[in-house]
């Protein structure tokens, strides 16, 4: 794992911290490997059951290195697309912790994960117009799904940047924090992580594909979803775990 990013675990949550804080964060191809390959190190390993993205140094991630892109480099993974993790993400649940700016491709990534927590003197928005660039990381086309209609265009065509409170009030993110946004972020993870593994799964699944389904045929989309999880022995361990007035203890099958 490169420096460039940085990773710990506790209780089952793995945190990911990009760490270039005298560039914002600003993202490279080094980067962006090294949260494909936490990326993969969740999906894989059975004890952890969610991960934080966050950014050191009081910011999350201003965006793509220029002077990187200046040079040729593109900081994208085959697979996850911008940042590792934009046009993939591992089944399980991805908090962004914000601190500071999460702009362009910063603010992609925060809406690649499935929560975000920020402090009160965040800040989100896709400036790439402002450079002669687009917002191809999926921003241009999270947005319109998240926001209405006008409000995704008017981000996208001015470029200009919204407050964390802005974006609270607008659904964007999940929590508003005084301090450091890792803080909640880590008492979110907790919640998530005492859940049934194959449950959060299929929740986060669900939510995210779900989208486009038609709906009349929700059920048979749903169904490959779902069937393996009330079939589980984790649903009979919750089941019996709630009779018994116990903590589950969840074996991921």
């Amino acid at each position: 794992m490169s420096e460039e990013v940085l990773l710990a675990e506790c209780d089952g949550v793995l945190e990911v911290t990009i760490n270039r804080p005298e560039q914002r964060n600003a993202m490279t191809k080094v980067a962006a490997a090294g949260i494909a390959a936490a990326m993969d190190r969740l999906e894989s390993a059975d004890h952890l059951r969610c991960a934080i993205l966050t950014g050191a140094g009081g910011s999350f991630c201003a965006g793509m290195d220029l002077k990187g892109f200046l040079n040729g480099e593109l900081p994208v993974d085959e697979r996850g697309g911008f940042g590792g993790i934009c046009t993939w993400t591992p089944g399980k649940p991805i908090i962004a912790a914000v601190d500071g700016p999460a702009l362009a491709g910063g603010f992609e990534l925060a809406l690649a994960c499935d929560l975000i927590v920020a402090n009160k003197n965040a800040r989100f928005g896709i400036p790439e117009v402002k450079r002669g660039l687009v917002a191809a990381g999926g921003g241009l086309v999270q947005l319109p799904r998240l926001l209405p209609r006008a409000l995704a265009m008017e981000l996208a065509l001015t470029g200009e940047p919204i407050g964390a409170e802005r974006a609270l009030e607008l659904g964007l993110i999940n929590r508003v924090t005084d301090g450091p946004a890792v803080e909640v972020a880590r008492e979110l993870a907790r919640a998530i992580a005492a859940n049934g593994p194959l449950a959060l799964a299929a929740s986060k699944g669900i939510v995210r594909d779900s989208w486009l389904w038609p709906i009349d045929r929700i059920n048979e989309h749903q169904t490959p979803y779902v069937e393996h999880v009330f079939t589980s022995e984790d649903a009979r361990e919750g089941a019996r775990a709630f009779a018994e007035k116990r903590t589950p203890v969840w074996k991921g099958r």
